[in-house]
């Protein structure tokens, strides 16, 4: 069976059962600080865990995209260097939101492995929780007893705390789970040690296949479970985990769809998959990070310098790195392999299908662009490498590394490991942190108190039918930036517009019997209306009259209706993966 057979498969047998199939949630999450990129099946359902939202469908099956590549799930240093890590992978998993439980959810696991894919009963190990005496918590016996419709008990296994009870923070859902463990070493090894003693031992070859989380009690903050009112079921299986075991091969790597990846990469770099060691963990690094870029960008994460679109940046240049050094690229390559990607995923995940040209076109740029720097780099290390009698490159230098050759850390660290090198991560973090600070301490203003004039706190906007206005001051404060000193007012009625949606705040005076003054900028602070101004009136009771500048207003709106006019322009002609990331929009110029 083909890995799309596989897939297909899963997600089949459980429509069979009632569930409903839904979509992949993004690679790349938007709305969650708490998060970078989805890392497990459950990110999309978590708000039905917590209660905050209901489900449309109480069952449900899905396939869901993942990366760990930061914060605790980090794979990427073990990618390629072993058969089995990935950036990006497949979690198959089928749902309950309150409807069926440990017996409904064990049975078709049960069902699904060996009947539906014919794995060997006799291979098969299961862990359950088997209590915790501090947590005051027995051992999850329902699961157990399911358990022995199918499997001889001597094959069920205590899990600990650790592996067999799934938290999804601090506080809230959790409960035990049950794991599926296959042995796939030969007879001859599986008659010479059992493989009850090789579960959970980290053997290559006796693994966790699936893993069944029946989320039963809610962590309260002050450490203590109570039982939810309705139980659900989350369940995870690695979709190249499967394949490996469904092919009969020892790596994931193997696999159909990275053997077709690694086979045009075998025609690009004139070097076969399998004669070395080195090239070997080469073509496996390049072959998933060109996975776990694709989806990414179709994603709508574009590589850049910070955040996650810096992970992403990582990665290709990784993989870059990679096939410059073992595979001699030293022209761009990946994005050549775009098309078997499409080819591959394509149905399945339309947007693979539908962003093509854009991720060719991306990692193209982005191969060019590192290719620049990257031999610079490279020779700079050699000489950090040669000139050094202790092993060390020092964190200045790793910074120099990464500032001027555009080298992350953990590729300089990876460079240095293989010549038997460490790098020093204090010093490096410590530079990162004064660049950060200086770059913060050039933008550092020091605000004043507001100073109340008069009672009230709204302000009253006219200024989409009026550029003047009858004004008096509610209250205004001081503000110091560098050797610059402004002051910031607040009108109880202004027909000045603040900056917004990229356009730039209006300009203008405030007119009374004594002064003028002048408005040299509007912005907004929450709902506030703020005018910036170079000094403050001498008399804050008075009315003052409001003038906006009005050619410049009216020149603004007029680049503001031709972005918009211009974004959708873009869309028609090169496609509706054009989005927007940001604006500036003023009486001289429109950017985007």
């Amino acid at each position: 069976m083909t890995v799309k057979e596989i897939r297909n498969k899963f997600l089949e047998f459980f429509e069979s059962k009632n569930h409903t199939r839904v979509p992949s949630a993004p690679i790349v999450i938007k709305d969650d600080p708490t998060l970078m990129f989805t890392n497990a099946g459950m990110n999309q359902f978590k708000d039905y865990f917590l209660g905050q939202k209901t489900p449309e469908n109480l069952k449900v099956v899905d396939t869901q995209k993942c990366l760990r590549v930061s914060g605790k799930h980090n794979d990427l240093e073990e990618v390629g260097r072993d058969t089995y890590h990935h950036t990006m992978f497949e979690m198959l998993g089928n749902w309950s939101f309150g409807d069926y439980f440990k017996k409904d959810a064990i049975g078709w696991a049960w069902e699904l492995l060996t009947k539906e894919f014919g794995l060997s009963e006799d291979r098969i190990y299961v862990t359950v929780f088997g209590g915790d005496e501090k947590e005051k918590l027995e051992k999850d016996k329902e699961a157990a007893e399911h358990w022995k419709s199918f499997i001889e008990e001597r094959r069920i296994l205590n899990g600990s705390k650790k592996d067999n009870f799934w938290e999804m923070g601090d506080t809230g859902p959790c409960g035990p789970c049950s794991e599926i463990h296959i042995d796939l070493r030969d007879d001859a090894n599986r008659n010479e040690i059992d493989g009850v003693e090789l579960v959970n031992k980290d053997h290559p070859q006796v693994i966790e296949l699936w893993n069944l989380v029946f989320i039963q009690y809610n962590r309260k903050a002050n450490g203590e479970l109570e039982n939810l009112p309705e139980k659900h079921v989350d369940t995870g299986m690695g979709l190249e985990r499967l394949a490996m075991v469904v092919q009969r091969k020892l790596s994931n790597y193997d696999i159909d769809i990275f053997q077709s990846l690694i086979h045009e990469l075998q025609k690009e770099a004139k070097i076969l998959y399998g004669d070395d060691e080195k090239t070997d963990i080469a073509f496996r690094v390049i072959v998933d990070h060109i996975r776990a870029v694709s989806f990414a960008i179709a994603d709508g994460q574009l590589p850049s310098n910070t955040g996650a679109g810096y992970v992403i940046r990582r990665i290709l240049r990784r993989g870059v790195r990679y096939g410059y050094t073992f595979l001699n690229l030293k022209l761009p390559f990946m994005y050549k392999l775009v098309p078997t990607m499409t080819t591959l995923f394509g149905e399945d995940f339309p947007e693979i299908n539908d962003q093509e040209e854009l991720i060719i076109k991306v990692v193209k740029e982005e191969e060019y662009s590192f290719l620049r720097t990257l031999e610079s780099g490279l020779k700079r290390i050699d000489q950090l490498i040669t000139g050094s009698g202790d092993k060390v490159i020092s964190g200045k230098d790793a910074f120099e590394l990464y500032d001027t050759y555009g080298f992350p850390f953990d590729l300089t660290s990876l460079i240095a490991g293989e010549n038997g090198f460490t790098v020093e991560k204090k010093e490096f973090t410590a530079k990162m942190q004064t660049q950060k600070d200086r770059s913060k301490a050039d933008a550092d203003t020091e605000t004043g108190d507001w100073v109340i004039v008069q009672e009230g706190s709204d302000t009253e906007f006219v200024g989409y039918d009026h550029f003047e206005s009858d004004s008096k001051i509610i209250k205004h404060r001081t503000i110091k930036k560098k050797d610059d000193e402004m002051v910031q007012i607040v009108l109880d009625k202004t027909p000045f517009y603040a900056e917004s949606g990229g356009q730039i705040g209006d300009t203008g005076i405030l007119i009374s019997s004594e002064e003028k003054v002048e408005v040299i900028d509007t912005s907004k602070e929450n709902d506030l209306i703020v005018h910036v101004t170079k000094k403050l009136p001498s008399n804050l009771n008075t009315v003052f009259k409001a003038v906006v500048d009005k050619e410049k207003r009216v020149l603004t709106m007029n680049n503001h209706s031709a972005t918009h006019l211009l974004h959708a322009a873009l869309r028609q002609v090169l496609g509706n993966h054009v989005q927007q990331k940001g604006s500036l929009v003023s009486n001289k110029i429109l950017r985007f």
